[in-house]
């Protein structure tokens, strides 16, 4: 993935998150804007009527859109990238709405499981290395 693409992707998490709890608070709105100029989106024709509000953003889209961007192997930058990211404007309005918090949380939970998944798969690569050389040694 570009990483232009990586950074429309996430700007669109941002608002689908924004959405998540049925409306974009004020502070929510100016802090998307922020991101939206910063990161040159504002004008972006995929971004421009969500940014907009001319269109509702439903929560199972937001849950895709984060699906895409981390894609099947996603790598702790990107986990990290998503969670400061919609952390920032979580807090930018100071109100964590609950669901605001169940995504953060199914987020980190998510990387949690990712994290333990490809220690267990290291441990079993290791032991398996050792087996292969202890059989070798007695080959000998």
């Amino acid at each position: 993935m570009t990483n232009n693409s990586n950074t429309k992707n996430l700007m669109k998490i941002l608002i689908g998150a924004a959405w998540l709890d049925g409306k974009i608070q004020p502070e929510e709105r100016k802090y998307l804007q922020q991101v939206a100029q910063a990161k040159n989106l504002a004008d972006d024709p995929e971004i421009r009527p969500l940014l907009n509000e001319l269109r509702t953003v439903q929560p199972t889209e937001c849950y895709e859109w984060i699906q895409a961007y981390l894609g099947d192997r996603p790598s702790e930058t990107a986990y990290q990238s998503l969670i400061e990211a919609i952390s920032g404007l979580i807090y930018s309005d100071g109100d964590v709405a609950v669901e605001e918090a169940q995504l953060l949380n199914k987020i980190e939970s998510s990387h949690s499981e990712e994290t333990e998944h490809h220690s267990m798969h290291n441990s079993a690569i290791h032991a398996i290395q050792n087996l292969y050389r202890r059989w070798v040694e007695t080959q000998n």
